[in-house]
Formats: structure tokens, C-alpha cells, sequence
């Protein structure tokens, strides 16, 4: 038995979901499938999640909402129409978009999610109507019904463990099931969504919930490519990789794969494969424990901009205990997680996401850290990028960081942070986000083409 996972560009019009249909009724095995909201049809297009956005916030303003409403069910409209569905689908969906309005909005959180979540809740409906319309076997199943359980706020919304007992039970259902993605319920009955991307985080809580033999993700590449294909030219794609590997790329800015996606699939062993909804023969990239990687220590190498760093210098900053723990606090309190924390024996860094800073924050911090910890000097800077070189085969790699730091120097810029896990499977390189696709480049370069050319 397979989940099988398809994103907003696999389901974004009439003849993405008939490839969709195809591709399902090709394998038996294919009993589980989770849908995305509709997604881009072309670059200019929006997707029907941001509609809902504008939609949820215009209500919650009390401003009218008649065209953001009629934007939303136009879409489904338009896809309906392209299946050759009764307009009784475009009914329900209306009127449920209609009922999801008149909720409570004391809460805009839980507004806002419940709205969100209309767009894959409504897709999955659409798409299982059509599955029936030409013959299949197929019903669409509510969240709440199938016993995807979430926790309850303020937390971070992440599923329940207790669910998984209903859950399994999906896989003695007959026909084809199809499920929305991205959102679950908690044990009163409250909707929540996932982060943005979450109809990933979906499938892989079914593949694992119900013991899946695989669980396919289909998108719109071939596979994963071990560089950004939009910085650099033609890179190659990667037929296999470890679960450790594309979490780490995943984090580092590859989009193809949602970070947190993995985990469900990686504690049951359940493994994954990125497909091509547009060209469903190609093998596409699978995702499992372990792999071979001696031919290729370095799988991929990926950019993230966004970071902002806070040096703290003290004269025998080492020697005073607590010191890293009191200064994590003070970020704590502030309600900012950080990313990496290299360090030296009187100075030490904190790599923070800019996202969760403000000009205030940045001064308080600062102003706190001088007092609090009476410290030598502390500055904020901003715009840098982190460069992540991944591969399980790094640790047993010599020499490894010495040719990325020379591809670097080649390039002219300065490497202003090199910090590698515990795990070795990530080496990553702080710098300037001017220098980032060049490096990018240039990394690429020295740990694909010239391993290619040496390899011949």
C-alpha cells in the first residue's frame, strides 16, 4: 500500500488533476491520496491559499468580501467545469467557504486557519468527485473523521501520537481515499493548520500512521537536483539520498520537500520518493536510511539568505560559567530561536533568522547583553547567507573543508562563519548575501563538475 502526496502545481487546474487520476489508476497500490490546495497555474497566477488569505483577512477587517469570495469559488469553478462536474460540487464548496465565514473571529489565528484550510479540504472534495465521475472507487475523508488529532495552542501545531490507533485503520478501508493535506484537529474539536507547505507533513504522518510500503510525493521536478536549477545550470538530480540528507537540504532553502515532513516517515522507516506529476516514468529522487556514498560524499549543496548574526566578545568568556546558557536565555525571552552558535574562547555568535527581528528587538537585545552580561563588545549585523555543503559520506571525507573554503576564496568573497554538526553530514559557511550565488556557483563547480571530470 502506498500514500501518495500531490502539491498545488499537480493540482492547480482541470488537466493537472486528470494526469493526477492517470497516475493513481496506473498502481493498485496507490490507496491514500493526500492533496494540496490548488497552486499556480502559470508565474503571474496566485495560488487559492493566498486567495483564502486575502479573503480571511478582509472578513476579519469587517470589509466586504463578496469578490475575494467569488475570486475563491471562481477557481474551483473553472476546474470543475475543465472535469466535466455537475455544478453541485461548486455548491457544497460554496457553502462551505460561506459557513467557515460566519465563524467565531474573536480568535484570527483559528479564523485564519480554518479559512486556509478550506483550500485543501475543498480540493480534496472536488478532486474525489471527479475520481468517481470516471469509474474510480473513491471517497473523500474528513481530518477529524480519520483521527488526524493535533495539540492545542499556544504551542506549535504538531500531530498527536494517540491518533495514529485510528489512523492505521485507513488502510482496511476499501477504494481509494482521498485526504486533504495541511491541517488536523485537536481533541475539542478545533481545527489548526500546519506551517505553509504542511500537506507534506500529511502524507507522511499516513505513511507512517498506516505502515505504508512507500510514500510518493509528486511535485513538478523530476527529481531532487543537488544545486538550485535557477542559479545554476542544469545540476544533476539525485537518484538517492538519506532521510539525515534531505532534512538537512531542506532546511537550507530546497523547496521541493517541506522540512518538518520527514520525521514521521523517518521513525517508521517508511520511504519516501519525490515524483513528477508531469512525467510520472521518471524514477524520481527516494529518500531512505542509509545509502551507498562513497562514490559521492558531497549529494548536495544548498543557499539560504535571510540570517542575521550577534557577536558577543569577553575576555575569558570561557571561564565563566553559564555564560552561553544565560545568553540564550535573554533570546528566549524574547521569543527567538536561533540556528547555529560557533564560538571561540572569548567570543561567541549567534546565528539568527531576520525574520524574527525587528529594529526594537535588535536594540534590546543589545542593550541586555551589555548589562546583563557585562560583555566586552556586542554588535548586530544583517544580510548574510548560509551555504550548506550536505552528505553522509563527508565525515569520512579528508581534506573536504579545505576545498570548499578554497572554492570560496576563488570566488573573492570572505567566509565570515564555518560551523559543521556533530553528525558531520552538513558543513555550513556564513556569508555575504551578495556573494551567495556565486559561491553557489562556484562550490557546485568544485564538488560536481571537477568530481565528474576526475571520475572520467
Amino acid at each position: 500500500m502506498k500514500v501518495c502526496k500531490f502539491g498545488g502545481t499537480s493540482v492547480a487546474s482541470a488537466d493537472q488533476i486528470k494526469k493526477v487520476a492517470q497516475i493513481v489508476k496506473a498502481d493498485p497500490a496507490r490507496k491514500i491520496i493526500v492533496v494540496s490546495a490548488p497552486g499556480k497555474r502559470f508565474n503571474s497566477d496566485e495560488k487559492v491559499t493566498d486567495l483564502l488569505i486575502q479573503l480571511a483577512e478582509k472578513a476579519l477587517n469587517e470589509e466586504d468580501i463578496e469578490q475575494e469570495l467569488m475570486g475563491v469559488v471562481e477557481r474551483y469553478e473553472q476546474i470543475a467545469a475543465g472535469l466535466g462536474l455537475a455544478k453541485g460540487i461548486i455548491s457544497i464548496i460554496k457553502s462551505d467557504l460561506q459557513e467557515r465565514l460566519t465563524n467565531n473571529k474573536s480568535d484570527a489565528n483559528l479564523f485564519m486557519d480554518c479559512l486556509k484550510a478550506s483550500g485543501e479540504d475543498n480540493n480534496a472534495k472536488l478532486i474525489a468527485a471527479y475520481f468517481t465521475h470516471i469509474g474510480m472507487d473513491a471517497n473523500y475523508m474528513c481530518p477529524k473523521d480519520a483521527g488526524l488529532l493535533v495539540n492545542e495552542r499556544p504551542e506549535r501545531v504538531r500531530a498527536l501520537p494517540e491518533g495514529d490507533d485510528r489512523l492505521v485503520q485507513l488502510r482496511d478501508k476499501s477504494g481509494i481515499i482521498v485526504f486533504p493535506g495541511f491541517f488536523g484537529y485537536t481533541k475539542d474539536g478545533t481545527l489548526r493548520t500546519f506551517n505553509r507547505g504542511g500537506s507534506d507533513i500529511t502524507g507522511s504522518l499516513l505513511a507512517a500512521a498506516t505502515e505504508a510500503e512507500l510514500y510518493e510525493n509528486f511535485t513538478d521536478v523530476d527529481s531532487v537536483f543537488a544545486a538550485n536549477p535557477n542559479i545554476v545550470d542544469s545540476p544533476v538530480g539525485i537518484d538517492k539520498m538519506t532521510y539525515r540528507e534531505m532534512r538537512e537540504l531542506s532546511y537550507a532553502g530546497f523547496s521541493v520537500f517541506h522540512d518538518e515532513a520527514l520525521m514521521p516517515a523517518f521513525r517508521r522507516s517508511v520511504p519516501v520518493c519525490i515524483k513528477n506529476t508531469n512525467n510520472p516514468q521518471a524514477p524520481g529522487t527516494l529518500i531512505v536510511n542509509e545509502r551507498n556514498y562513497f562514490a559521492q560524499p558531497v549529494i548536495g549543496i544548498a543557499a539560504d539568505s535571510g540570517f542575521s548574526t550577534l557577536f558577543v566578545d569577553k575576555y575569558l568568556m570561557n571561564q565563566e560559567i553559564g555564560f552561553g546558557r544565560k545568553l540564550l536565555q535573554i533570546l528566549e525571552e524574547e521569543e527567538i530561536p536561533f540556528e547555529h552558535t560557533p564560538s571561540g574562547i572569548d567570543n561567541l555568535s549567534v546565528i539568527i533568522r531576520s525574520k524574527f527581528l525587528n529594529a526594537d528587538k535588535e536594540a534590546r537585545i543589545i542593550h541586555r547583553v551589555k548589562e546583563e552580561l557585562n560583555v566586552d563588545h556586542v554588535h548586530m549585523h544583517s544580510n548574510y547567507s548560509m551555504i550548506v555543503l550536505v552528505g553522509e559520506g563527508m565525515r569520512h571525507s579528508t581534506g573536504l573543508a579545505a576545498r570548499a573554503a578554497s572554492a570560496i576564496s576563488r570566488t573573492g568573497a570572505s567566509i565570515q562563519m564555518i560551523n559543521q554538526g556533530s553528525s558531520e553530514v552538513s558543513l555550513v559557511f556564513g556569508v555575504h548575501k551578495a556573494d551567495e550565488n556565486k559561491i553557489l556557483k562556484e562550490l557546485y563547480a568544485e564538488f560536481f563538475l571537477k568530481s565528474a571530470v576526475l571520475s572520467n
